[in-house]
């Protein structure tokens, strides 16, 4: 009867769809950290504009807003393929970053505001290609800053 029923499980183990499991302590992981500019001085753009991620690695995207307007990263297509374990508002104070606030729950868009920074600290869960990076912020001239420019592209493999 023991036998029978060993068989039984290794038959249904057989039978399941091929399941992949993470190796290692992913909570344990330094992070991967990755910068980039929300705008520049007079210009509307992502620096860089095209970030690449692999998945089951924590990264520390650090957003930077070195220009004098307020930028949107949005993308609601790279929400989707990462868990997010954390954002923080961070601030530069005597030559140290010092965390102002944190958020966790899913995140689709960050509002950095001149001169400030913010870390999206993530997992990427599932490969993709997101075309949606964008900012939504109007402009002066009734455009979007992504009609200036302001878009990018994210591939997670």
């Amino acid at each position: 009867m023991r036998l029978l029923h060993s068989l039984s499980v290794f038959a249904l183990i057989c039978a399941t769809p091929a399941v992949t499991l993470a190796a290692g302590n992913l909570a344990g992981q330094e992070p991967i950290v990755v910068t980039v500019e929300l705008g520049r001085p007079g210009e509307h753009v992502f620096v860089p504009s095209k970030l690449r991620f692999e998945t089951g690695k924590l990264y520390k995207l650090v957003l930077k807003n070195p220009s004098n307007d307020p930028h949107y990263f949005t993308s609601h297509a790279f929400s989707q393929m990462v868990f997010t374990r954390k954002v923080q508002v961070t601030q530069a104070r005597d030559g140290k970053t010092v965390t102002l606030a944190e958020f966790k729950g899913a995140i689709r868009e960050i509002e950095v505001y001149p001169g400030q920074s913010a870390e999206w600290w993530f997992v990427p869960v599932a490969s993709g290609r997101a075309t949606d990076l964008r900012c939504g912020i109007t402009a002066s001239d009734g455009k979007s800053h992504a009609d200036h420019g302001m878009v990018g592209e994210i591939v997670i493999e």
